[in-house]
């Protein structure tokens, strides 16, 4: 039987099964309104057709009221809404379920870009040993963060596994018990998580999915492409930032970081006892039963946290042991799920993930600048008692050669002291996980050499004064760091004692590179391209010096923050980029959509794998070439002007604060770092946080980060009748089209008619026109240039499913623009009714909730 089109096995696995469940979840009788399952389709035909006849949000609703329900007063009217929210939280959820339940069968397990595809191409090309060669050296790291984008409670995200197995069992009456379950289950939290909670969140994903998906991968590639050997390389790794991510984050303590790693410990070794358990059940033959138990017995007294000296090459030696037992006398029964286990053990170590310390270079500068006055002050050595008033050149010499070990008990600065135990406590991990536990210190905001090394001093004097056992990582962010970046790593390349500790950690150097506040920054095109052209030229750098670099990108989510199709990125990196690692943060909604489930998690991280193997296998040439290149620059360079014009505008500020969402951020209890950096009162750009920021326009459906300046670029070829140079470089560069693909994403969940009432106010009408005609422009110039007839249209399957996600919130976008308008009338209200700003304040926030978990990638 041939396999159906993609987009017919969507249609008849997810619309149709989403069809059939919703209309089941709309009979159930679980709220104290009566009828809500059956008045919210007419409110969304109301919604529907208000937009279509250019009805605004207060319009849609009242009209709603007065014709279905006109009986109901302004208390009872305001109940339905906030049960009209509930139902919608809870639709997105069945689709989430839905389209998970069908992922394998939607998508070719087996297709492009899948393990055994790339193994098939290279067994074709007769090149399976440079495949393996590649392998051996070849990783890929995604590192979780608890970046406020989304946060189902633990309750729910069991629902949902419940939920997605029940539908792909087609047991309805499972299922039709868990959509009453999931009614009746609260979906927001009273009170801010602790960072904590966030990484107890996260790894309920790294238990229940990464340990199989990473297993099962690893398990195919030494089967399959290496015929059961041995790979000294673990190709896969996750890293953690829950627990570790002080920027920004005043919860984040040391003792935090510390119980968040015991937590991973204890997590993972459970995991390795529940599978010596299963083993137990398995490997009853003599000689070999008294071994898994001894096991057993040892694995149980490390969960107890009791005493004991049982490591983790203990348990490898043991299993190696039963494994040869097993193949020498009882004809190797079972001996994959013995080696399966060990890969499991060379994967995960006593560690998990491997939690990264991040801070502010800025935060470092005070606590660094604190700590030696502390000391000069009580007649320590370490440091000159001119130090501070070096030149920044002589501060870094200083720096390097630097010695001795600091007292921290002389230390009084809140701040300043948990800086500095926060590197006593990365020395406890390693001694208590292994080094890989925690063995990485990212600075964000990093702008010059000395933000790097007094890193570097910090560590050597608090901690690590005998062996530096930790790899320092500058985050480029913003896009004149960017454009700095190789100058700053010359420096610390060319001096002797860094250069010394690069020998020591075998000549590798992580660099950091942050597309989030490049694109808020810079705008979208500028940030990419800048990052980019950062890229090569760092890699240069670092192969003059004989350094391998590895690059970790802060891609988020969404396009905005350079996600995406990120898979499609690595593929079109040219020769002039380093590509031995890949590494990109994956976060909120990202983590459940693209590695929520088995099915997911092992299909994309495939695909990353695939994506930076492709390369090397390939023997086409990637390289720009100089003609691209120069529309690539003017393209860039004309869009970042379009952006920083717009965000120069008087408006720009007082839009965001007082049309957008922005300021409910803070308030919705879904993470637990503040929202802005910094403690002004007011609201300033260089506070803002690219996620709310980026989260806000999307609330808005404007999706400005992942446009503007776009339309204006094109339009200058346009206008100047050379647009076939943008052509020929859409055609040509995978790198481009890659980048205005993920643009047609944001156009995409861009809704204009939502907010098209703004047009027409006093004082931000003007400011929407031009979000407005910058959207419009750039619509029609990718569509000239890409030859579609609507957006999206290779890609009919992310399209309809986008087109679901925003037709099933589309009430709730209509709702939460009906009550921001309310409290912009109420606030200017001769006399304050406080009571009801906070009843419209609360609908604002619990509808931030479903709109943020529809887009799944947030723009």
């Amino acid at each position: 039987m041939p396999v159906q089109p993609k987009f017919t096995r969507f249609n008849q696995n997810v619309l149709s099964k989403y069809q059939i469940y919703n209309s089941i979840f709309m009979t159930l009788p679980f709220d104290a309104v009566t009828k809500t399952g059956v008045l919210l389709p007419l409110f969304y035909d109301t919604c529907k057709k208000g937009f279509e006849k250019g009805d605004n949000p207060t319009a849609i609703v009242e009209s709603f009221f007065a014709n279905y329900q006109s009986k109901r007063n302004t208390s009872s009217q305001v109940n339905l809404l906030f049960r009209f929210i509930q139902y919608i939280e809870r639709q997105v959820v069945l689709f989430d379920a839905i389209e998970d339940a069908a992922f394998s069968v939607v998508n070719n397990m087996d297709g492009l870009g899948t393990l055994r595809s790339l193994k098939e191409t290279a067994a074709a090309e007769k090149k399976m040993d440079e495949l393996q060669d590649y392998l051996e050296d070849f990783k890929v790291r995604i590192v979780l963060t608890a970046h406020p984008t989304q946060f189902y409670p633990g309750a729910v995200l069991g629902i949902i596994t419940d939920l997605t197995r029940a539908i792909k069992e087609n047991n309805l009456l499972r299922i039709q018990e868990l959509l009453a379950q999931l009614g009746k289950t609260p979906f927001f939290k009273h009170e801010k998580p602790s960072p904590y909670d966030e990484a107890v969140s996260l790894i309920w994903y790294l238990e229940n999915v990464f340990y199989y998906s990473f297993g099962s991968i690893y398990d195919y590639i030494q089967q399959n492409i290496f015929d059961g050997k041995h790979i000294n390389n673990d190709i896969i790794n996750i890293g953690f930032w829950p627990g570790g991510d002080r920027d920004g984050n005043p919860f984040v303590t040391p003792e935090i970081t510390l119980k968040v790693a015991n937590r991973l410990k204890e997590t993972i070794l459970k995991n390795y006892y529940k599978d010596i358990r299963d083993l137990k059940r398995k490997l009853t033959f003599d000689g070999v039963e008294e071994h898994v138990q001894r096991l057993e017995t040892e694995l149980y007294t490390l969960v107890l946290n009791e005493s004991s000296e049982f490591t983790v090459a203990a348990l490898v030696s043991g299993l190696k042991h039963i494994k040869q037992i097993v193949e020498d006398t009882h004809q190797s029964l079972y001996v994959d799920d013995i080696e399966s286990l060990l890969n499991k053990i060379h994967l995960f170590g006593f560690h998990f993930a491997s939690l990264d310390i991040r801070q502010d270079s800025r935060a470092h500068d005070k606590v660094f600048t604190e700590m030696v006055s502390v000391l000069i002050q009580s007649g320590s050595s370490i440091f000159p008692h001119n130090y501070l008033s070096l030149s920044e050149k002589e501060q870094v010499q200083l720096l390097a050669k630097v010695s001795g070990k600091i007292d921290l008990s002389l230390i009084t600065d809140d701040d300043t002291s948990k800086t500095l135990r926060t590197i006593e406590v990365i020395k406890t991990i390693q001694d208590n996980n292994g080094e890989r536990a925690c063995n990485r210190y990212i600075i964000s905001n990093n702008q010059t050499t000395l933000n790097v090394m007094q890193v570097f001093a910090m560590l050597k004097l608090v901690a690590f004064q005998d062996q530096l056992t930790v790899d320092i990582g500058p985050l480029f962010e913003t896009i004149t760091d960017l454009e700095n970046a190789h100058k700053v790593m010359e420096e610390l390349y060319t001096n002797p004692e860094y250069r010394a500790h690069l020998k020591q950690r075998g000549n590798k150097q992580t660099i950091m590179l942050g597309f989030s506040d490049g694109t808020k920054d810079g705008g979208y095109l500028m940030a990419n391209w800048a990052i980019y052209k950062a890229k090569e030229r760092l890699t240069a750098i670092s192969r003059a010096h004989n350094i391998t670099v590895l690059f970790f990108d802060g891609r988020g989510g969404p396009p905005a923050r350079g996600g995406g199709k990120t898979h499609n990125f690595y593929a079109s990196l040219g020769p002039k980029i380093e590509d031995k690692e890949v590494q990109l943060t994956i976060q909120g909604q990202t983590i459940s959509s693209n590695f929520g489930t088995l099915d997911s998690s092992q299909y994309n991280l495939e695909q990353l794998i695939s994506s930076g193997v492709r390369n090397r296998l390939s023997d086409t040439d990637l390289s720009m070439t100089a003609e691209n290149i120069a529309v690539m620059d003017n393209l860039s360079k004309r869009s970042y002007k379009a952006y920083v014009d717009f965000k120069s505008h008087p408006k720009f500020i007082p839009y965001l604060e007082h049309m957008s969402t922005l300021k409910y951020y803070a308030k919705t209890n879904i993470g637990s770092r503040p929202s802005k950096r910094g403690k002004s009162e007011g609201l300033v750009f260089e506070d803002l946080r690219a996620i709310p920021f980026v989260g806000s326009w999307s609330q808005l459906k404007q999706n400005v980060p992942g446009f503007f300046g776009v339309g204006t670029a094109l339009k200058y070829y346009d206008d100047a009748g050379e647009f076939e140079s943008v052509k020929q470089l859409y055609q040509t560069s995978n790198f481009f089209r890659t980048l205005i693909e993920n643009s047609m994403m944001s156009l995409s969940k861009s809704f204009f008619d939502l907010t098209k009432y703004m047009s027409e106010d006093p004082d931000y009408g003007a400011f929407w026109k031009i979000i407005y005609e910058e959207y419009r422009i750039t619509k029609a110039l990718i569509l000239k240039l890409t030859g579609y007839t609507e957006l999206m249209q290779e890609e009919p399957v992310g399209k309809a499913s986008i087109s679901i996600r925003e037709s099933i919130v589309l009430p709730l976008l209509t709702i939460q623009q009906y009550a921001l308008k309310k409290i912009q009338e109420l606030e200017k209200a001769e006399v304050r009714d406080e009571k009801q700003i906070d009843i419209f304040q609360k609908i604002v926030m619990r509808s931030l909730f479903g709109n943020i978990n529809a887009s799944r990638n947030s723009a």
